[in-house]
């Protein structure tokens, strides 16, 4: 996908939140950075901002888990027990090279994923002065870069790309395809969702694409029948 192999989707997608040029080292650093502070002023102040918190309520709960400097240095410590060399680079080191399934889809969601979750929400949260807002944007997690555009994260282009994505999983590869042409309509594709799931995409909208790419694959299965 996009000029590179991934083991899966769910490595593409988490893969895709760090910048290419991004080294782990880096990403080590910035979380010892944040480990250093005191992060409940900069909750409290998420708090207070009633009509931010209202309308991002699952990302700031989401960040009040896991910017504790318990899960912080949790993150650290995961990435330290990979054996990763500092100098890899953070998506490549996602990415198929030279074996496959070097982190499974599991670790890629709550390891990679849910750590660029936080770098991108703490980047759009914080206040245009905050010192943290300018070292995360000079490691480019003001945006997610992908080939030669920027886009924002959460921003409706963003979510977009889902859609993409699931195009390749249910419409060419068989067997995902027969999975979701096999619910019947009349059950709701939300039931198959926790209450885990990432911040990146609002429920709402990841439901009304499951549902959307479920009447998609049914729709090929019907064309490629005729």
């Amino acid at each position: 996908m996009y000029g590179s192999t991934y083991d899966s989707t769910e490595h593409f997608w988490q893969a895709v939140k760090y910048h290419p040029d991004v080294t782990v080292a880096q990403v080590l650093d910035l979380l010892s950075a944040m480990e250093k502070r005191d992060w409940n002023p900069w909750i409290k102040r998420l708090d207070d901002d009633r009509k931010t918190y209202l309308a991002n309520a699952y990302a700031a709960e989401f960040l009040r888990h896991n910017l504790t400097a318990e899960r912080l240095r949790w993150f650290a410590d995961e990435i330290r027990r990979q054996s990763i060399a500092p100098d890899e680079h953070a998506r490549q080191a996602q990415q198929r090279v030279s074996k496959s399934f070097r982190f499974t889809a599991f670790e890629e969601k709550v390891l990679w994923g849910d750590l660029a979750d936080v770098f991108h929400l703490v980047y759009l949260f914080s206040p245009a002065d905050d010192p943290i807002r300018k070292l995360l944007a000079e490691h480019h997690f003001d945006g997610v870069y992908l080939g030669d555009r920027k886009i924002g994260f959460i921003s409706e282009e963003f979510r977009s790309l889902m859609l993409e994505i699931w195009k390749v999983k249910y419409l060419q590869m068989a067997r995902f395809g027969e999975v979701i042409r096999s619910i019947p309509t009349e059950i709701k594709l939300s039931h198959f969702l926790n209450d885990g799931d990432s911040p990146d995409i609002p429920i709402p909208i990841y439901i009304g694409y499951l549902n959307q790419i479920r009447d998609m694959a049914r729709a090929q299965k019907v064309g490629q029948s005729k």
